[in-house]
């Protein structure tokens, strides 16, 4: 299996300056992202229908294409009815924090493929949602920088003064493994949500095939549908590598409750956290593994959950 290379896919920092009180709760993916929908809603939505789907401009609009991509309406593997999205929210570190006046506010934010095309509209919604309040009531900030972020390097390419966004790279060089990767150690920084007949699996259940064939989809239809390339990959012989793998797991479970506005009630989203080891013949899983720090593993991802980092 080869990735895209380099992949086109970018971890942006935004740096904000707080304005009027902002209390974020203990974990604030989901918070961050309902203010960016919404704002993003605002802005790009033309005829204020109220369910996209039944909108003419559903397969056009930035809107739906950033924030809940239509499904094809027909495709070879199966019936979709909705796809990966190609954004992630990485919130500030877990704990529940009140930003005073004057204090600084920053998070991060992954943008994938296609959807770079639509940067300058990203920046102006998250202006937005920042200025009509975040939180519990509905505190305010001003968005002063953002910065592109690869390994310890940073390159600011929007600050309000200049006000326009500077050309940049947006990719990340795959790595290509030549020698016999045989260990590799991941740390899970936020919740990793695998399910197994729509239900969440705790740590001692989890296996290491569970984690790689997981991820293995998500990359295959984040490339296919927000790339723009299909992946060359033989799934069950990758599947049956799986088998060979072991794992050797440092994990806990770790709940979190958000308020979900369509569902109109409290979600309970629970995940593994710390860290797993996996041992064998891991070179044909290495680059899924390098990308999964930037695209996260499992379910919610959009919210910041299953993000890891690879720590050996």
């Amino acid at each position: 299996m080869t990735l895209p290379t380099p992949f086109p896919v970018a971890r942006y920092r935004f740096d904000c300056i707080v304005e009027a009180p902002i209390y974020l709760p203990e974990y604030a993916g989901s918070t961050l992202r309902g203010a960016f929908g919404h704002a993003l809603k605002r802005t790009a939505c033309m005829t204020r229908e109220r369910d996209c789907k039944t909108c003419p401009l559903y397969r056009s609009c930035p809107y739906p294409a950033i924030f809940a991509p239509p499904p094809p309406a027909e495709h070879h593997l199966q019936k979709f009815s909705e796809i990966p999205v190609p954004f992630i929210v990485e919130p500030p570190a877990w704990g529940g924090h009140q930003y005073a006046t004057g204090e600084e506010l920053s998070f991060h934010f992954v943008l994938v493929g296609r959807a770079h095309a639509q940067l300058p509209l990203v920046l102006y919604a998250w202006q937005r949602a920042l200025e009509m309040g975040i939180g519990k009531g509905d505190g305010t900030a001003k968005l002063i920088q953002v910065s592109q972020i690869l390994g310890d390097a940073e390159t600011v390419i929007y600050n309000r003064e200049e006000g326009k966004i500077k050309a940049h790279v947006a990719e990340l060089p795959i790595f290509e493994n030549t020698g016999d990767l045989q260990h590799v150690a991941l740390h899970f920084d936020t919740p990793l949500r695998l399910q197994q007949n729509g239900r969440p699996m705790h740590p001692e259940e989890l296996t290491a095939r569970d984690l790689l064939v997981s991820l293995l989809r998500r990359i295959a239809l984040i490339s296919e549908f927000h790339v723009g390339q299909k992946l060359d990959v033989n799934f069950r012989e990758l599947s049956e590598f799986t088998n060979e793998i072991d794992s050797e797991k440092n994990l806990v479970w770790q709940d979190w409750t958000r308020y979900s506005s369509r569902q109109k009630q409290e979600m309970t989203l629970g995940g593994a956290i710390g860290e797993w080891r996996l041992s064998g013949v891991l070179e044909p899983f290495l680059q899924l593994l390098q990308l999964g720090q930037w695209l996260h593993a499992g379910k919610n991802t959009s919210f910041g959950l299953g993000h890891y980092e690879i720590i050996e």
